[in-house]
């Protein structure tokens, strides 16, 4: 097992970092002080090229090895960290707290994107490699935006990656853990929209009236119904609606208009097909049975993020470098989405979960990333450049 020296000198300051971006939380592509942090720490550890603005507020920090590449072709690996915060109320007493009222560090963000620094600055001081890492420090992935927006200005093609790697903190798993899985690691998003108009009316004349909201209450229950009598109870899928809106408080009336808001989660394309096709099927038998007029859309957000068999057996490589390989453990997947599918669509990739220990869940106010896993999560970046860039 190998926590590098320079790794544990330098937590002290990996720490804070990590601290002050928690303190001061941005939000999806509006970042700016985020986006500055970052870039002035990439050309103070002397970084060969530094590049600010891409997809809107991403940084991107160029590191070259000084070995030389045995077949004369230069390998270039990409190193992804997610830099944005949530809309949350922060429930921590934790003295560095968010001075940003209503907005949160409530999934490790800060943490990511403090090992990433963390790493290359050693990267940068030691250049034992050969080839190119590429460090990628991305906005906007909790409103699944991010990611795209930097392939769309020419992330790959630009610094020529190759291959592309992720982590992500995980509650629950013991700090100095890593999880990992070849194949689908977490599901295709899909918003669902359904606007419904009803009749509106008198409730004491409920017979002249068309009720959306009963209309809603029922498609919210048939919907549930097509996961139990319709998707392979060996398949994996979700359908949540977390925003039913209609009417106004305390004015006895039944609304013309009812709005759902919700996801809908796969981890296989065909899945993924069949839950639409059955969505549109009961919106359509409910507005007959009902009368009322009942539009459905959709809103892709993320894809299936798939672990590719190469770049898992170099990510499971390094980790176990660095924690032993009982301490690596193949952890199945997930429902979240997560836009470094993009990513990894674009590019072969792997995306591997960092522990976080005993810690509130993600998204959570009281959630706080947990420092005890920054030795952990920088050694492992360090370890996947100096393994996969070989002379």
């Amino acid at each position: 097992m190998a926590i590098f020296n320079s790794v544990a000198d330098l937590l002290p300051e990996i720490v804070a970092w990590r601290q002050d971006i928690h303190a001061h939380p941005e939000l999806g592509f509006d970042i700016p002080r985020t986006s500055a942090f970052v870039a002035e720490r990439l050309r103070e550890f002397g970084c060969d090229e530094v590049v600010t603005g891409l997809g809107k507020t991403g940084v991107v920090g160029v590191i070259k090895g000084n070995r030389v590449v045995g077949d004369g072709n230069p390998k270039v690996i990409g190193l992804r960290a997610d830099m944005d915060a949530l809309p949350i109320d922060e429930a921590t007493d934790v003295p560095y707290a968010s001075k940003n009222e209503g907005l949160m560090h409530a999934c490790g963000h800060d943490g990511h994107t403090a090992m990433l620094l963390g790493a290359a600055r050693h990267l940068a001081e030691t250049r034992n490699f050969a080839g190119t890492a590429v460090m990628i420090f991305q906005p906007a992935e909790e409103i699944g935006r991010g990611a795209v927006a930097m392939i769309e200005d020419g992330l790959m093609e630009r610094f020529g990656i190759e291959q592309i790697f992720g982590m992500h903190n995980r509650p629950g798993l013991p700090i100095g853990a890593f999880g990992i899985r070849q194949g689908p690691v977490m599901a295709a998003t899909d918003g669902i929209e359904i606007r419904i108009e009803g009749r509106g009316g008198h409730p004491g004349r409920p017979n002249e009236c068309i009720d959306p909201i009963l209309v809603g209450a029922q498609l919210i229950t048939a919907l549930q119904q097509i996961l139990a009598q319709n998707v392979d109870p060996l398949e994996s899928a979700g359908i949540s609606f977390h925003q039913f809106q209609a009417g106004q408080r305390l004015v006895p009336v039944i609304p013309q208009t009812a709005e759902l808001v919700g996801t809908m989660r796969t981890l296989k394309p065909e899945v993924r097909k069949l839950l639409q096709k059955r969505l549109g099927e009961v919106v359509a038998g409910t507005a007959q049975i009902t009368g009322a007029k009942i539009d459905l859309s959709f809103q892709s957000f993320d894809a299936v993020l798939f672990n590719q068999a190469l770049q898992t057996e170099l990510a499971v490589g390094a980790a176990k470098d660095v924690v032993g390989e009982n301490n690596v453990l193949e952890t199945p997947p997930v429902m979240g989405g997560e836009d470094f599918s993009f990513m990894a669509q674009a590019r072969p990739g792997a995306f591997v979960w960092c522990g976080n220990g005993d810690s509130a869940g993600l998204h959570h106010p009281a959630y706080n990333f947990n420092d005890e896993a920054i030795p952990y999560g920088t050694s492992y970046w360090i370890k996947l450049v100096e393994n996969t860039l070989v002379a």
